[in-house]
């Protein structure tokens, strides 16, 4: 039996302490720098994470931009989150897991996770362009099951070209979308998608 799936985690409370809110906040690195201080962040197994809201999975959600257009895409059948397939969404990520490589105590343990970053991004999507990388907000939801037990980090991507192709078979009809294609097809989008189109103009103002 292959070993059940760490995920990375805050506590809940942790959060509270900051201030809990609810859609997006773009006041950064007030969280930023309660979240990562060393012992904070931990793993445990994705299942319990599920099912128990004192803990916060983080979720890296990448926006990828390029000349006032969007990278959108909808999930398969394949997505590991089954209450996300067929929905679609502008954002790229999923859960942070443990690799050899990722000392949970190192003191600059946010740079290990902008690693993570990365690295979970790349098993998506192939990015052939070079590309700023801007956090430019914090996302939560409470209002639905998915939402209360994850803490979304909203990165910006400013890519120099186009270029980017899917990875995984659970990434369908991708393509990058202007703010006004994204809003007619807005009753497909996610919830954390439709929350960060409301708020393009302030996360795009974020990431310059």
């Amino acid at each position: 039996m292959a070993p059940e799936e760490q995920v990375l985690v805050v506590e809940r409370k942790v959060v509270e302490q900051i201030g809990m809110f609810q859609g997006l906040v773009f006041d950064v690195d007030r969280y930023l720098e309660r979240i990562f201080v060393q012992g904070v962040p931990r793993f445990m197994p994705r299942s319990q994470a599920e099912q128990d809201p004192s803990f916060k999975q983080l979720i890296p959600y990448v926006i990828m931009t390029h000349d006032g257009r969007y990278l959108s895409y909808v999930r398969g059948k394949r997505a590991g989150e089954a209450r996300l397939v067929a929905k679609r969404s502008i954002g790229i990520g999923g859960h942070i897991n443990p690799t050899d490589d990722m000392p949970l105590f190192n003191t600059d343990f946010y740079h290990t996770y902008l690693a993570a970053v990365e690295r979970e991004v790349a098993e998506e999507v192939a990015v052939e362009t070079t590309h700023t990388d801007r956090i430019v907000a914090l996302l939560n939801d409470e209002s639905n099951e998915v939402g209360s037990v994850h803490l979304g980090i909203v990165h910006c991507w400013n890519l120099d070209a186009p270029n980017v192709t899917k990875r995984e078979q659970m990434i369908t009809q991708m393509a990058f979308m202007t703010p006004a294609e994204l809003e007619e097809v807005r009753d497909t989008l996610e919830t954390w998608s439709q929350k960060c189109l409301d708020q393009l103009v302030e996360m795009t103002a974020a990431a310059s």
